[in-house]
């Protein structure tokens, strides 16, 4: 189940529905208590909208509507763990769907509405028949019908349209219950050898079912091991759930909550701590039902309650994520929560010392600015310092020195703010950058592993920042219309004792750009040979990068040889040769004669394809195997055109016996499931 950082929700299980004295839950397989109402098969969801509306008319009032006491009236009845109650259905493909609900995120209204409406969303008002139908097929119908030819719900009222959305969402539960089952049918068709071709635990099925389930919805493979446990866990452990996910009663999210919260217990365990929460689950907000569950499930078994934190303590670690803005995320999981505590009580409590120094932004903004200070130890005081008088300044900036610090006030000096981008830093990553853009030429994004697309003025500082360090490496890509690479060289310096020509002209000599817009650099500096504020870039020669002809040829069927300068004082120029790739044809020039590749065919490779060449698998081809698609040892090439990366897990995939790989090109592979589906993994797409 998702295990993604969950945002602080300060609600409580403490809504009237806790104390509501509803009927039972469904009892044993072929049994419906009293109090609940039994639906049709669910090959009725084909009938007639004619013949739906008379089944759910000749349900009568009574099963929709609950005269009896206000759920805020009654005392909350005790459960039983010992007893745990399964809904089930009586009969192939029926559902059991409770009566009397109300509330927020339930079917029906505490008042049945008295008059019907002529208008096409009329059966969707507040306790009509649409109002408190089960998810399915015929209800979808019902709500396009209400829809109109321009989704804008004509005649509706505004309780008909709330009607209607309720009614979509138990709709897309109902729909979400069903593929889950059909996943839970791939677990019996994808047994784990050593088990029965049935659904037995969760995690027993064949290693690589969930590889061939992501290819087939284009997702990853963690959301593809998500979605066979949950549809194992309903299978095994939850059938009320089940039942409520089945007929919309739960969307998928609150029953992904309950199911992990029951991952460490056996099924009647399971269906325990199912039973003290399955009658408000559906009227619970998601911090609601998570505390809720998690509280039954200590009460039925608080021992393995301890084991899975205990467990839990074991993979801590730290996450990071690119964010939609284009900013990034970075959190801690699984850390001891007193610890956890104290953190966040001293992130706090800096951010009001962020803000006693005069800082801007809400305690919000300030809490980020003192996470990362207490990340990286500085003191973003010193950005709210004034400038100090010219006359009381003689600091002599250098690299990388901002100047004097703020005075604490117990009278010792903060060391200074380091730059947002530190001047000079070398990058250890593969930072991406369209040529046009590093040039000033155009506005293309660039990408940085593990954070994604950067926009254009952030890759134009990193690559600023990086050129101010003499170790930062450069390559060259050249692409196709399509963005695939067809051509790459990585720089090498000029040698020393080699004569620039009138031919082959010299960079640009730097510009002075000033410091940024709306700073002045401190008193005694003297840009651009200046130094840096607290909390920006540094002052001094910006990198003004040129890419020229070098005059030289370049290799046979390649793209010619370039010169890239950074025109920074003292560095040299470097020298670029632009090898062709072979992505149609390969005439085998990078061939290695033994198993292993060499340093130059393994690069070409992995900038050929940026990721792993399984179809869904992202993990960066650095990280991977070169992989000979014919082995080696049965006569393949150790070359381009019959190697590729590959993450161990794909690797391992591709040598299975009921999986088969080609490399239809040599840069196409064509993969073939178990199942018969084949999918094409082409050459990474690069900004163009």
């Amino acid at each position: 189940m998702p295990t993604e950082p969950v945002p602080p929700d300060p609600e409580r299980d403490d809504d009237p529905a806790r104390a509501a004295g509803e009927p039972d839950a469904p009892g044993p397989a072929g049994e419906v208590p009293a109090g609940w109402r039994q639906l049709p098969p669910s090959q009725q969801d084909w009938l007639t909208q004619d013949e739906w509306i008379a089944w759910l008319d000749s349900t009568g009032p009574g099963e929709c509507d609950d005269p009896g006491e206000d759920p805020g009236d009654a005392a909350a009845q005790p459960h039983d763990p010992a007893q745990p109650r399964a809904a089930a259905k009586a009969g192939r493909g029926a559902r059991a769907v409770k009566g009397g609900r109300r509330g927020p995120g339930q079917p029906g209204s505490a008042r049945r509405a008295a008059d019907d409406s002529p208008g096409p969303a009329g059966a969707f008002a507040a306790g009509h028949l649409l109002d408190t139908a089960a998810g399915g097929a015929a209800l979808f119908g019902f709500a396009e019908n209400a829809a109109g030819d321009d989704d804008r719900f004509a005649g509706s009222s505004d309780d008909e349209l709330t009607g209607v959305i309720c009614a979509l969402d138990r709709v897309e539960a109902a729909a979400s219950a069903l593929k889950h089952a059909a996943v839970g049918e791939m677990i019996r068709r994808r047994p784990d050898p050593g088990c029965e071709p049935v659904l037995d635990e969760p995690g027993r099925w064949e290693e690589f079912t969930a590889s061939e389930l992501a290819w087939a919805l284009a997702d990853t493979r963690w959301a593809a091991d998500n979605m066979l446990d949950l549809a194992s866990t309903l299978a095994v452990k939850l059938p009320g759930t089940r039942a409520a996910f089945r007929s919309g009663m739960l969307r998928q999210s609150k029953v992904e909550i309950i199911a992990a919260a029951v991952v460490n217990l056996d099924p009647g365990e399971a269906r325990a701590a199912e039973a003290l929460v399955l009658d408000r689950a559906g009227r619970l907000t998601p911090g609601g039902l998570r505390a809720a569950i998690k509280r039954a499930v200590i009460q039925v078994a608080p021992d393995k309650a301890v084991k899975r934190r205990e467990k839990g303590e074991q993979e801590a670690r730290v996450e990071r994520w690119p964010e939609l803005s284009g900013n990034a995320g970075l959190a801690g999981r699984e850390l001891p929560p007193a610890d956890v505590l104290a953190a966040d009580q001293r992130i706090t409590w800096w951010a009001r010392q962020l803000k006693k120094a005069g800082l801007d932004g809400d305690m919000d903004q300030l809490r980020a600015r003192a996470y990362i200070d207490i990340m990286l130890g500085r003191d973003s005081r010193l950005l709210a310092q004034p400038e100090p008088p010219a006359s009381t300044d003689t600091t002599d900036c250098g690299p990388g020195d901002g100047g004097s610090g703020a005075p604490d006030p117990d009278g010792t000096r903060t060391p200074p703010v380091p730059g947002v981008i530190p001047a000079g830093f070398a990058g250890r990553i593969n930072l991406t950058i369209p040529l046009a853009t590093v040039l000033g030429l155009a506005d293309r994004p660039g990408e940085m592993p593990g954070l994604g697309p950067i926009d254009p003025a952030l890759a134009r500082d990193l690559a600023r920042a990086a050129a101010a360090n003499p170790h930062t490496s450069y390559c060259v890509t050249v692409t196709d219309q399509q963005g695939h690479a067809i051509g790459h060289g990585c720089a090498r310096p000029e040698p020393k004792n080699h004569a620039r020509t009138a031919e082959r002209p010299g960079p640009r000599p730097p510009r002075d750009h000033g410091p940024p817009v709306g700073h002045s650099p401190p008193a005694g500096c003297d840009p651009p040979a200046g130094c840096d504020p607290p909390g920006r870039p540094r002052y001094g020669p910006r990198p003004e990068f040129t890419f020229t002809g070098s005059g030289d040829d370049g290799p046979p069927g390649g793209y010619g040889a370039w010169r890239l300068s950074t025109g920074l004082p003292g560095r040299p120029d470097l020298l670029i040769a632009l090898d062709p790739i072979a992505i149609d044809t390969c005439d085998h020039r990078f061939e290695a004669r033994g198993h292993d590749p060499g340093v130059k065919l393994r690069h070409l490779t992995q900038i050929r394809h940026a990721t792993c060449t399984g179809p869904t698998c992202r993990r960066p081809s650095t990280q991977s195997d070169f992989e000979h698609n014919i082995p080696y040892e049965a006569g393949g090439r150790t070359c381009l055109c019959n190697g590729g990366p590959k993450c161990r897990h794909e690797h391992r995939l591709k040598q299975h016996p009921h999986w088969k790989v080609e490399q239809v090109t040599p840069a196409t592979f064509r993969w073939t499931t178990p199942s018969g589906r084949q999918y094409l993994t082409e050459p990474t797409r690069y900004p163009i």
